[in-house]
């Protein structure tokens, strides 16, 4: 059941989306959010690394996590879409579905390491969506990793299969895709400035003393 805002002609669409905005942060699991604090910093306490997983927006995001767990965590962290070449190589010759999964059997992902999934539904076999997703997943927890991610929709195989998950709330279903990549980025955030996984002092907030 969706909890739809006053219609467009009542209210600027500007003010309808940032209303919603404020809707999703109110609705956000804070027990699965602190759970996904809980097994990042377990993951780096017993000296594992962090792969970062995402398609699309959610590759972008993916990147831009990884400098903040190396610089403000003190992660070991990779994304695979960071490296273009080895990214499209793998998808001429072996195909989109196994280039994530090829790609950590690459890394020799093991039990220490950690799987940080961004994505809008969280990867479906059956309607071959994301299906690199699944198969990353799949691999990861034969290795033993953990399996962390934010996610929208109803999480699809990686809310079923992950040790700790976000799901981004759903509350207007024609913006599923914009606010599930951009509470990646808030929830990530609140990663990295927690207190269970901070290390580092940044920038502008060492400019304040």
């Amino acid at each position: 059941n969706y909890v739809f805002i006053l219609h467009q002609t009542t209210m600027s669409f500007t003010k309808q989306f940032l209303a919603e905005v404020q809707q999703v942060t109110a609705q956000l699991n804070e027990a699965a959010i602190e759970k996904c604090a809980d097994e990042l910093a377990a993951i780096r306490e017993r000296g594992g690394r962090l792969f970062i997983l995402g398609v699309g927006g959610s590759a972008g995001n993916a990147g831009h996590a990884v400098n903040d767990f190396r610089k403000i965590c003190g992660f070991e962290a990779y994304a695979p879409t960071d490296n273009v070449s080895e990214l499209t190589a793998r998808t001429n010759d072996e195909g989109w579905a196994t280039v994530f999964s090829e790609w950590l059997k690459g890394s020799r992902i093991n039990a220490k390491d950690g799987l940080l999934i961004f994505s809008v539904g969280g990867g479906n076999l059956e309607k071959n969506v994301s299906p690199n997703l699944v198969s990353a997943i799949q691999l990861a927890k034969q290795a033993g990793a953990s399996v962390i991610g934010i996610v929208g929709r109803d999480g699809g195989y990686t809310a079923k299969e992950a040790t700790a998950c976000v799901i981004v709330p759903t509350v207007n279903p024609a913006h599923v895709t914009p606010h599930s990549e951009a509470f990646q980025a808030v929830i990530w955030h609140l990663f990295v400035s927690h207190p269970k996984l901070k290390v580092a002092q940044t920038k502008w907030e060492s400019q304040n003393k």
